[in-house]
């Protein structure tokens, strides 16, 4: 409760949560446990399963939380195709995050390049 009130970074804060049970109404959830919740005015929100990050919203409730759609995504109906990945959140500033020069051969590590010297 402590964290709740003073942190906004774990999950949602006190007045947000006030705000959700005074006025939102849930509206679904997604496979990586958000909660997506909307009140009578139309006015969309999310609460983060975990830490808050953008990144983690799947691009179905994107396109509804910012009202491009007003369909509400449904497992059910939702249509994948062999070429479509599973949605992952952004890995940047992570040890999981792309780096070119983690390239090793026979546990050296190879670069791509040579540095320029005068």
């Amino acid at each position: 409760m402590f964290k709740q009130i003073f942190t906004w970074w774990n999950s949602q804060t006190f007045g947000t949560f006030l705000y959700t049970i005074f006025f939102g109404k849930l509206v679904g959830r997604d496979k990586l446990g958000n909660k997506y919740y909307k009140n009578k005015k139309d006015k969309r929100w999310v609460i983060y399963k975990g830490e808050i990050n953008a990144s983690k919203i799947t691009s179905d409730w994107f396109s509804w939380i910012h009202h491009t759609t007003n369909n509400i995504p449904d497992k059910n109906k939702e249509k994948k195709y062999t070429w479509q990945k599973p949605h992952s959140e952004n890995k940047t500033g992570t040890s999981d995050s792309y780096r070119p020069n983690r390239i090793s051969k026979a546990g050296k590590k190879f670069k791509k390049y040579e540095t320029w010297k005068p």
